[in-house]
């Protein structure tokens, strides 16, 4: 390769260098200064509570599974999802059927009665 083609090659591989060298700075030791005071400021921020807004505490679920536990392997009718609601002192109840899909939310007054394939009691919890 003639030396005329090399230089041009070489100054412009040298200059992409340069460039990519000034990219990484970072930003001026002010800046870095003032954004770890806003970060601080907000984290103090969020840690005190705002004495103006109540808190509540979430609602404890009147549910207790445990005085239904006898019920796995019975078969599931309506009168046994309603008396085990009563039993467990739960304000509503459903059924899960395998693979069925379920909404995720808890509700701690609510009784869950799943079923198997056979429609038999496999199990109890509150949620």
């Amino acid at each position: 390769m003639p030396r005329a083609v090399r230089r041009p090659t070489a100054l412009i591989a040298a200059l992409s260098l340069v460039l990519a060298l000034a990219a990484c700075t970072g930003p001026a030791p002010e800046e870095q200064e003032q954004a770890l005071d806003q970060a601080k400021q907000a984290a103090d921020a969020a840690a005190t509570p705002d004495p103006g807004v109540a808190t509540t505490p979430p609602p404890v679920g009147t549910c207790d599974a445990s005085q239904v536990e006898g019920l796995v392997g019975q078969a599931y009718t309506e009168a046994l999802a309603e008396q085990a609601r009563q039993d467990a002192g739960a304000a509503k109840v459903r059924m899960l059927k395998p693979n069925q899909p379920v909404t995720m939310e808890f509700l701690g007054e609510r009784l869950n009665i799943e079923v198997d394939d056979k429609n038999l009691v496999s199990g109890v919890r509150c949620g």
